[in-house]
């Protein structure tokens, strides 16, 4: 990995966020992914969707990640995506490291992300272990992975 420059992490359910969110999303996975955009963009993308999207500067969103709190304890961060000219600087990283303060701060306990498994390894150096066996969804083979928050 990369330097980690300073930059800003917002997150929240601001309509400008969520649309930083959503074009990251359509570049990394859609464009260049070629993940069917149906696919993509399912019925957990709502006004009331959380986000967390790492800005360059205000007008530069470089990586995101999706919030959603699957229990009163689990949170399943998703859709974490990073821009191709801004992979390696640790932006991935601090979007779902933003996502598990948020999660923390609702009281939740435990973080489950279904990676794809290139990903896993990031993943892991950011505290999560795979568990269970290989699946697919959204037509892509993911791996189960946990994080004690």
């Amino acid at each position: 990995m990369g330097d980690i420059f300073m930059v800003e992490v917002v997150v929240g359910r601001q309509k400008w966020n969520r649309g930083a969110a959503l074009a990251i999303r359509q570049m990394v996975f859609v464009t260049e992914r070629g993940i069917a955009r149906e696919a993509e963009f399912d019925d957990k993308d709502t006004d009331e969707t959380i986000y967390a999207v790492v800005y360059e500067d205000t007008a530069h969103p470089v990586a995101t990640a999706r919030y959603e709190a699957i229990d009163h304890q689990t949170v399943r961060p998703g859709r974490v995506a990073t821009v191709a000219t801004a992979r390696y600087h640790g932006y991935g990283a601090q979007a779902l490291l933003a996502l598990e303060a948020y999660a923390r701060q609702q009281g939740l306990t435990m973080a489950v992300i279904h990676g794809e498994l290139d990903a896993v390894p990031f993943y892991e150096r950011l505290g999560y272990h795979a568990t269970g066996k290989v699946f697919e969804e959204d037509d892509v083979p993911v791996q189960e992975l946990r994080k004690n928050l």
